[in-house]
C-alpha cells in the first residue's frame, strides 16, 4: 500500500478515530489503560522526559506557552504539548515553536497503525503518545505538557513530572468532572504526584482545601502563587502589556513586558513566576531570560487565538474563551476598551448551555450568529433563539467567515468587532 500523504494521515486521524474536538462526549475515555499500553509499546517515552505538567480550567494554555517561551529564552530545547489546535494539527506538538514535521506525523501513524487497531485508542490518546515519542526522540531538555481535560484520568497523567502547575478552577465539562468546584478541583488535583512540587495559581476558598489535602496525601510540596507574587498591570496593549511584579508586598521586577493582552493574564503570570522560582535549583533562569521569553511570547511559541488582533479600523479581536468564567473575564476586558459600537461574531458547541454564557454578553452589541464548522457545533438558529429571549439582537449567517464579513461591512472605523464563543469559531478566522 502506498504511503499516505500528510492530508490523508489527518483524514485517518480525524475521521476514523473518536475525537472530542469534533464530536464531543462520545470521544471521551475516562481511563488510562490505552495510553499506558501505547506508551509501553513505544518504549515508555514519557519516562525519558523532564516535564512540567499543567492542569486547570482556564489559563493552562497561556501558562504553558509562557513557561515554554521563558525556558526557550534560556537557550533550552523545549517541547510544548497543548490542545486543541486551531488550524493545523501540528500546533499541538512543537519544539521551540516549530511544528512537528508533517513527515514525522505520517511516519508515526504508519509505523503504529497495527498497534492502533489492536489497542483501539482515541484520537487524543494517539496524539499524546505521538507527542511523548517525538519529544523523547528529539531529546528535548524540557517538555511542557498541558492537560486535555480534568487531570486525574487525562491521558497526559502518566507523566512523572518535575513540577505540576494548576491554574484557575471554574465550571466546565461538568458532565465529566463534577457539578461543584471542589469536585472539579479534585479531578484537576489528580495530577499531583508523590513528592513532586505543585504550584496553584489562585487561592480559591472553595478549592483550596482540596489541593492542600491531596498534596498532604502525596507528601508533595505545595505553594499558592498569588500568596507570594502579585502582578500589577501598569499598561495594557494588544502587542505588549507591562506589569510591575511584587513579591510578598515588595517591588520585585519593574515594567515586565508580556506579549499578550488582558489583565486576566496576571494570574497566569503569577503562576509562571512561582514555577520558575521553584524550578530554579534544577533549571536556573535569569531575569534576562524571563523578560525575553515573556516579551517574545507570541513569536517564540506561536501563541495564537487569545485576544489576537485580526484587523484595525475597525479593530477586530478574537478570543477563545468558551466557558462562563472565561467569557466573564473577556467581557470585563471589552469594557475597558474605547469604541463607538460593538459587533460580536458568536458561535458555540452543542454540549454547552448557551443561556448561561449568553447572559454574560452585553445587550447593546449587534450580534452575528454562526455555527462553527465541526459536527458538535451548535446550530446558529438555536443560538439566536436563545439570544433573542435574552434581548440580544442579531442575525444568523451560514458560516463564521460570512458572519465576520457582514460585521466588517457594517462596522465603522471606530467600532470594535469581537469574535468568540468557542475555540472552533476562532479557528476559522485566525
Amino acid at each position: 500500500m502506498a504511503k499516505r500523504t500528510y492530508p490523508e494521515t489527518l483524514a485517518f486521524l480525524f475521521e476514523q478515530l473518536p475525537m472530542f474536538q469534533r464530536v464531543g462526549p462520545m470521544a471521551f475515555k475516562k481511563d488510562l489503560t490505552n495510553i499506558r499500553a501505547l506508551c509501553e509499546a513505544l518504549g515508555q517515552p514519557h519516562e525519558r522526559l523532564r516535564a512540567i505538567h499543567i492542569a486547570g480550567t482556564n489559563g493552562k494554555g497561556s501558562t504553558a506557552h509562557m513557561l515554554a517561551s521563558v525556558l526557550q529564552a534560556a537557550g533550552l530545547k523545549v517541547g510544548l504539548y497543548t490542545s486543541p489546535h486551531y488550524r493545523d494539527f501540528r500546533e499541538r506538538i512543537k519544539i521551540n515553536g516549530e511544528l512537528m514535521p508533517e513527515e514525522a506525523v505520517v511516519d508515526f501513524v504508519e509505523q503504529y497503525e497495527t498497534l492502533f487497531q489492536t489497542i483501539k485508542p482515541s484520537f487524543f490518546e494517539i496524539t499524546v503518545a505521538m507527542a511523548f515519542d517525538y519529544f523523547a526522540k528529539e531529546q528535548v531538555d524540557w517538555a511542557v505538557v498541558e492537560v486535555g481535560m480534568g487531570g486525574r484520568l487525562d491521558s497526559t497523567n502518566i507523566l512523572m513530572p518535575e513540577l505540576c502547575v494548576i491554574t484557575n478552577i471554574s465550571y466546565d465539562h461538568m458532565q465529566f468532572l463534577g457539578e461543584t468546584l471542589p469536585e472539579i478541583a479534585g479531578e484537576k488535583a489528580g495530577i499531583i504526584k508523590p513528592g513532586i512540587p505543585v504550584v496553584i495559581s489562585e487561592t480559591q476558598e472553595e478549592t483550596q482545601e482540596v489541593f492542600l489535602k491531596k498534596a498532604a496525601e502525596e507528601s508533595a510540596p505545595i505553594i499558592f502563587a498569588d500568596q507570594h507574587y502579585e502582578a500589577r498591570l501598569v499598561q495594557s496593549g494588544f502587542e505588549v502589556s507591562h506589569y510591575d511584579i511584587y513579591k510578598k508586598g515588595t517591588l520585585h521586577l519593574e515594567q515586565l513586558e508580556l506579549n499578550a493582552y488582558g489583565d486576566y493574564q496576571r494570574k497566569n503570570l503569577q503562576a509562571v513566576l512561582q514555577a520558575i522560582e521553584w524550578l530554579h535549583p534544577k533549571q536556573p533562569v535569569s531575569e534576562t531570560n524571563l523578560r525575553t521569553g515573556l516579551r517574545e511570547l507570541r513569536t517564540s511559541t506561536r501563541f495564537i487565538g487569545r485576544w489576537q488582533v485580526l484587523g484595525k479600523a475597525p479593530l477586530i479581536l478574537c478570543d477563545s474563551a468558551h466557558n462562563e468564567a472565561g467569557i466573564s473575564l473577556a467581557m470585563q476586558e471589552l469594557n475597558r476598551l474605547s469604541f463607538e459600537r460593538l459587533h460580536i461574531v458568536y458561535g458555540m458547541v452543542s454540549d454547552k448551555d448557551p443561556e448561561k454564557v449568553l447572559r454574560l454578553l452585553p445587550r447593546e452589541a449587534t450580534y452575528y450568529f454562526a455555527r462553527p464548522d465541526i459536527p458538535r457545533g451548535l446550530e446558529a438558529e438555536k443560538l439566536a433563539q436563545v439570544a433573542q429571549r435574552l434581548s440580544l439582537k442579531g442575525l444568523v449567517y451560514p458560516s463564521v467567515n460570512e458572519a465576520l464579513e457582514a460585521a466588517r461591512n457594517k462596522a465603522g472605523a471606530d467600532d470594535l468587532i469581537y469574535v468568540g464563543g468557542s475555540i472552533f469559531v476562532v479557528a476559522e478566522v485566525v
